[in-house]
């Protein structure tokens, strides 16, 4: 197992300047899905290879949008695919700083909004379909590989599931891992207001109690090469022989030191050691930083807006972190993992 600890307060301020109008392309899906009844809005960032019109993809009152191109054509070449999972209560689009640096450098990003699991709709009973959100990945894959436009464009030798959070549980299951919901369950009864316990105990949900079905299967997608999972949600449930037997790379990013991260997405020794027990893993730190960082950057006026409506500090990082720099630390980390050139400019 590859180990990397990097300290996400040494670095200076970004600078963006030059690179400021080198924007990737955008454009939207709507995925048919047999274990769905509604259509699954889906997105693809990608490197554009002429320029249409750029608009702030994200942007709300709380967060900064990602600026891109809407619908240019597709550069030539293949590219590496990255199909990606957000967090509980995210979105596809709140990830754009990542996507959108990902198409610069010469990847296409495949996104997904989970139902009964994104922004506006985050049910705790529904967020228990482990195997709903797999699914949906591979849905997504299914039509945009069938593309006219697209799906000549992938090198299918390279496609890879990322996921945060849920969605890095939902990145680990894609390629094989299975876990035990009664884990979860049994931690969850021992530790009710630990993150992640909270919001389903507020739903009345009981994971020793839930239709394992669709939490334990091996819902492994054969045409991803590997994944990527940051502070991936749940890894003490995943079983011990479905780590031992993963051949797929994996790289685990966690957000935050063994001293400072919670046990619930924990990957390294003082967390469920799963790092050390994958065979071809490689395990990033970035320090200092919180489960937080990941999200988009914060409006001045954020803060004030989630006190207001009592939630969770969603805008706060820990002393001496720079989100914008963590950020950028993620996007090497990933570019590294999938062996991505620099930006590639329009």
């Amino acid at each position: 197992m590859k180990h990397i600890l990097f300290a996400a307060g040494l670095l200076g301020s970004l600078a963006m300047g030059a690179e400021a109008e080198t924007l990737s392309g955008y454009d939207r899906f709507d995925i048919k899905a047999s274990h769905r009844s509604h259509l699954i809005q889906g997105s693809v960032w990608y490197p554009a290879g002429s320029r249409t019109y750029a608009v702030p993809i994200g942007d709300n009152p709380l967060f900064h949008g990602t600026k891109a191109l809407i619908g240019p054509k597709i550069a030539d070449g293949k590219f590496p695919l990255v199909v990606l999972s957000h967090g509980s209560g995210g979105n596809m689009d709140s990830l754009g700083w990542l996507s959108s640096e990902l198409a610069l450098r010469g990847a296409m990003v495949l996104a997904v909004n989970h139902p009964g699991s994104t922004s506006g709709d985050s049910s705790p009973r529904r967020s228990t379909r482990f195997s709903d959100r797999v699914h949906d990945l591979s849905a997504a894959l299914d039509l945009f590989l069938n593309d006219q436009e697209f799906g000549p464009k992938v090198d299918r030798s390279r496609i890879f599931s990322l996921g945060f959070s849920l969605g890095g549980g939902a990145a680990l299951q894609s390629i094989g891992l299975t876990l035990k919901a009664s884990k979860i369950g049994d931690y969850c009864a021992e530790n009710p207001k630990a993150p992640g316990c909270d919001f389903y105990g507020k739903g009345g949900v009981d994971f020793r109690n839930v239709d394992f079905a669709l939490t334990d299967g091996n819902y492994a997608d054969p045409r991803l090469a590997g994944t990527i999972a940051v502070d991936p949600g749940w890894p003490y449930a995943f079983t011990d022989e479905s780590i031992a037997s993963m051949e797929k790379p994996v790289l685990l990013i966690n957000l935050g030191s063994q001293e400072t991260l919670p046990f619930q997405v924990n990957v390294g020794q003082k967390g469920s050691g799963m790092a050390d027990r994958l065979p071809n893993a490689t395990h990033v730190e970035i320090a200092p930083s919180n489960h937080f960082s990941f999200l988009a950057i914060c409006k001045e006026k954020a803060r004030f807006i989630l006190q207001e409506e009592g939630e969770d500090p969603i805008c706060d990082d820990p002393a001496g972190s720079d989100r914008g720099i963590v950020h950028q630390q993620v996007i090497d980390a990933v570019s590294d993992f999938l062996q991505l050139p620099g930006v590639q400019r329009n």
